[in-house]
């Protein structure tokens, strides 16, 4: 078990994720905020193999070691690790990240007589992992309504997705976005002859419009794809993406430590957030991606979902797209790489709504929930 320790405060609130807190930036804000406004807080997660030493943060950190690493073995045996710890630690309040943690933290939570707090990252019985394994996502359909309808406080990323969830479960959803933290507007150095840059950070997961992404490419002259991050499609893509690698029109990053993925995002041309149209997790998310994008100045591609459309609707920063399509993508990049009137004005947009949507305006809506959830009666 691997632990950064700091100093007690009194009133203590712990949240709990399936990730080995390397590179959840939700998190880190969630966390460092809490902190700062005097909770002693700490954040636990699953200590993976050849997980990378954890850095120095304000928070306390912990990482449990698992046997398994993945499956159904893996949740039973993370919640069950979790519940136990739960219950030799002091806390106030638990925060459950998503549904694949609530059964351990629900009754500890249960058991010590404290509030159970769900922050849903997702619509996490929806999310496309589990639409072709009708078994496991019965399992956590059950799970999830079995436990939410008891819970007094929910919070989740965006309205679409709170309306979905309260809908469902019959409790109220809170929202609380995925903003970054507000940073100087960067200064484009685009040069006349470089590569178009088109970045993706993120999960290389399914159903990210990744495989379409890759096979735009071979749509595209004088264009470079990024891809910032890994995942269970990482072997693949990089096999689907081989002659492009060696073409060095696409190059993969891996995970990059915060600071160094906004110094990459900076310098990108567009981002991209492309989701497969399957399950209301994807149609109803607000990706933190398209907000990074935005802080950064960047255009994006982002696909003609509901919360997507309302925010271009508002501040006119994306290129949406209607269908998940080679031809679709290719299109709209062509578009934002040779329209330079209309690339500019989205620009200027990225700037001027970043000095809206960023986590110092956001913060005080999570600080209203947990003063809210540990209100003595």
């Amino acid at each position: 078990m691997e632990r950064l320790n700091h100093s007690a405060r009194p009133m203590r609130i712990i949240a709990a994720v399936t990730n080995d807190l390397l590179h959840d930036q939700r998190m880190m804000r969630i966390c460092s905020t809490l902190e700062s406004a005097g909770y002693a807080v700490e954040l636990v997660g699953r200590l993976k193999k050849g997980s990378a030493p954890l850095p120095v943060r304000a928070f306390r950190q912990t990482r449990l070691p698992c046997l398994f690493q993945q499956g159904f073995l893996f949740y039973a045996e993370y919640n069950i690790r979790l519940w136990l710890y739960l219950l030799r630690r002091r806390f106030d309040a638990v925060c459950a990240v998503d549904t694949d943690t609530l059964p351990a933290c629900f009754w500890a939570a249960r058991i010590k007589s404290k509030p159970c707090v769900l922050d849903a990252h997702e619509y996490f019985s929806e999310v496309p992992e589990l639409a072709q394994r009708p078994i496991v996502k019965r399992v956590w359909e059950m799970i999830a309504a079995l436990l939410i309808p008891r819970l007094r406080h929910c919070y989740t990323v965006g309205e679409m997705l709170a309306g979905a969830l309260s809908a469902r479960y019959g409790v109220p959803f809170g929202v609380i976005r995925n903003l970054p933290l507000r940073r100087d507007a960067p200064v484009s150095d685009r040069r006349p002859g470089a590569p178009f840059i088109v970045l993706y950070q993120g999960m290389l997961n399914e159903g990210r419009g990744l495989e379409e992404m890759i096979g735009a490419m071979e749509q595209l002259e004088g264009v470079q794809l990024w891809l910032a991050g890994d995942g269970d499609l990482a072997a693949a893509l990089r096999r689907q993406a081989a002659h492009l690698v060696q073409a060095g029109k696409v190059i993969f990053y891996g995970f990059l430590p915060p600071e160094q993925l906004w110094k990459c995002t900076a310098k990108a041309d567009i981002g991209i957030n492309l989701l497969a149209d399957r399950g209301l997790s994807y149609r109803y998310s607000l990706a933190n991606k398209a907000f990074d994008y935005i802080q950064a100045g960047v255009p994006s591609i982002q696909m003609d979902f509901p919360e997507y459309r309302r925010l271009n609707e508002q501040f006119g920063v994306f290129t949406c797209i209607e269908s998940l399509t080679e031809s679709a993508i290719a299109k709209a990049v062509t578009r934002l790489r040779d329209d330079r009137a209309y690339y500019d004005a989205l620009r200027r947009n990225c700037i001027q709504a970043a000095a809206v949507l960023h986590w110092e305006a956001e913060a005080p809506r999570l600080l209203g929930v947990y003063e809210e959830v540990l209100r003595k009666e």
